[in-house]
């Protein structure tokens, strides 16, 4: 039996969370049924005073009972440099206050145990980090330059555009070789942001399903297939993509067995891939999610994987 560790997560709102789908959640109910104690808090919720990181906190208690499916305490001013364990799971966007608050944790890492390492977050937003395995990944650009943009649409017809710092689908666009919305989608995007795109060569096995393969400490740990809707290029579960049982290939281990070594040396201890057809698109190291779904179709429980590692790193 594990002692008992002093977690707290910094997290979306507790009024956010969809118990169904959730990974944080599944991660919460696991540290509770271990005995573990849990705090809430928010992002805002933080302060750094001289090398002291605190939070407004809640203690918590999760069940899962929709309409009632957690508790709180009263708030307290929590020392987080006590803790044994931060679970670093607020969503993007990637922005300059995520990357602040991965500076603030910092300062208690790796005393405090965050989870992922907040420097290598930092150092690894996610359609950034697989560029470092450009042999596994289909073509791709990142700039900001229209006229690279326009060259690589010229010679790959079939494009995807992605905004580099967001989530859950938004701002993804599919553009065909005679689409007319390119110079607005482009417009639009840098109206409204200084930062580049990325831009990929359109993958037609993404109608078969985007994967999304969970490493744990850098091993693959379960996978679930996401389909998207008709119509929509994106299959993003968020935006209507649909949750499939599915199997791990060859190809797809071959590339967790490329990129997981460098994961596991950087403290990525809990991320999530997306593979579609052969190739790597993707690393998510901020808040993967996919817990619940893989649980449900293939009776894996990963959140019990992530905290045997947890465990383990805090007694070693």
């Amino acid at each position: 039996m594990s002692s008992v560790l002093r977690v707290a997560v910094q997290m979306d709102p507790m009024t956010t969370v969809n118990i169904a789908g959730d990974s944080t959640f599944a991660l919460m109910l696991e540290a509770q049924a271990r005995g573990h104690q849990l705090w809430h808090y928010e992002v805002r919720h933080m302060a750094l005073r001289g090398q002291r990181l605190t939070a407004t906190a809640h203690p918590v208690t999760v069940r899962r009972e929709a309409g009632n499916f957690y508790s709180f305490g009263a708030p307290e001013r929590l020392d987080l440099g006590t803790m044994d364990v931060v679970l670093m799971r607020q969503d993007p966007p990637f922005d300059m206050a995520y990357i602040t608050a991965t500076h603030m944790l910092e300062h208690i890492h790796p005393k405090t145990l965050v989870v992922n390492d907040p420097a290598a977050v930092r150092n690894a937003p996610e359609k950034l980090l697989v560029t470092r395995f450009p042999e596994l990944m289909p073509p791709t650009l990142i700039t900001w330059d229209r006229r690279e943009i326009a060259d690589f649409r010229a010679e790959f017809g079939d494009i995807i555009i992605k905004p580099l710092f967001g989530n859950g689908g938004i701002g993804i666009f599919r553009l065909r070789e005679d689409d007319e919305n390119f110079g607005s989608i482009l417009d639009s995007h840098f109206s409204r942001t200084t930062e580049p795109l990325m831009i990929q060569r359109y993958e037609p096995a993404v109608r078969q399903g985007d994967k999304r393969i969970i490493l744990v400490d850098g091993e693959v740990a379960g996978a679930v297939n996401r389909v998207p809707a008709k119509g929509d290029a994106r299959s993003n579960m968020h935006v209507g993509g649909r949750a499939e049982k599915t199997e791990i290939t060859p190809r797809e281990r071959e590339i967790c067995a490329a990129i997981g070594p460098y994961l596991r040396a950087q403290g990525l201890l809990f991320t999530g891939i997306d593979v579609i057809g052969d190739y790597l698109t993707e690393i998510n190291v901020t808040s993967p999610t996919g817990l619940q779904e893989i649980a449900r179709f293939d009776g894996i429980h990963i959140e019990r994987m992530i905290w045997d590692r947890i465990e383990a790193k805090r007694a070693g």
